[in-house]
């Protein structure tokens, strides 16, 4: 295999919250070169990016994928410039519509024009990483008058991408990232952006457990579970070879019912499960359909704790400098 492997925090529900610092702790000690700090439902995800910064030794960060129909330009640079102050370290910034979930329910936001605050968001926040004056009104958001007092962080933008509209805005910045993807989805939509933008980056977050047991792939299926009648997502499994658990996905089942509908062959076309040998050749696959970085969501068990005997399985292949 081939291509730079990272480690993005899996945040899973039903673990300890904990458990994050520990996955990053672990990540950093064997060498993965950089991680992604998402946000959920505990940590905050610049409180959370400062506190493994603190209590690492070199990994970078790229935080996000942060709501932009939630977060506006100025707090997110912000936040970027804080935690690159406070710790030291290189700070990404990765950027996402959310969930109507998320967006609508918890932060009582609309998501209506979540396309074009993604785009905007973009267009503004690149000249306040930079440590210029904001000057920006668009149509969902504005930012004007607005400097960084703190060392500008310079940080790579990263769209988290799926649809026509989002690979479209990821092409105007460093890099796209996918999640939930099987490599032959992962390797059209890479080939989508880069006919915007030949020198583009892209990434995949893939969960990953080697040798897993139950829990690890139930853990799995039921993050996989809400995507399957989804626009986009219930096409791409179909394709796989799941035609028949999405249209009953489209039927609207009870989510129980749906879950035990999930076969485990549905759940390692998304994911990294297997032995080591598996799961290296599974990397490959990505890598050979155009992605240039898989990010390792290792999946937390009772077993595997943060999920660090995965990566320690792993870290042999990370590349070399």
């Amino acid at each position: 295999m081939s291509g730079l492997l990272s480690v993005s925090l899996g945040l899973w529900q039903d673990r300890p919250a904990e458990e994050a610092l520990a996955t990053a702790r672990a990540a950093d000690a064997l060498g993965y070169p950089s991680l992604w700090v998402g946000e959920m439902a505990t940590y905050d995800a610049f409180a959370l990016a400062t506190a493994i910064g603190l209590a690492t030794g070199r990994i970078g960060l790229t935080v996000g994928p942060l709501a932009v129909t939630v977060r506006d330009p100025m707090t997110i640079a912000m936040g970027a410039a804080s935690v690159a102050a406070l710790t030291g370290r290189q700070v990404d910034v990765a950027l996402g519509t959310s969930s109507p979930l998320v967006v609508e329910g918890w932060h009582g936001r609309s998501r209506a024009r979540s396309a074009v605050a993604l785009r905007e968001s973009v267009e503004a926040l690149r000249p306040l990483l930079d440590g210029e004056r904001s000057a920006f009104t668009g149509e969902s958001l504005s930012s004007n008058g607005y400097r960084l007092r703190l060392p500008a962080p310079r940080s790579r933008l990263t769209v988290a991408a799926f649809g026509p509209s989002a690979v479209r805005t990821a092409a105007r910045a460093d890099r796209m990232v996918l999640n939930l993807i099987t490599p032959a989805s992962a390797g059209r939509l890479a080939a989508q952006v880069r006919a915007l933008n030949p020198g583009i980056s892209v990434a995949a977050w893939v969960s990953a457990a080697v040798d897993p047991d139950r829990e690890a792939v139930d853990r799995i299926r039921r993050a996989v579970v809400g995507y399957l009648p989804a626009p986009g997502y219930g096409e791409m499994f179909a394709e796989a070879g799941f035609a028949d658990v999405v249209a009953y996905a489209r039927t609207g089942p009870h989510p129980r019912d749906l879950l035990a509908a999930v076969p485990d062959d549905l759940v390692a076309s998304v994911s990294l499960l297997g032995d080591a040998d598996t799961v290296t050749t599974r990397l490959s696959a990505y890598a050979e359909a155009g992605v240039d970085e898989v990010a390792l969501v290792p999946v937390s068990t009772d077993r595997d704790p943060a999920g660090t005997t995965t990566l320690k399985t792993l870290a042999p292949h990370i590349p070399g400098p």
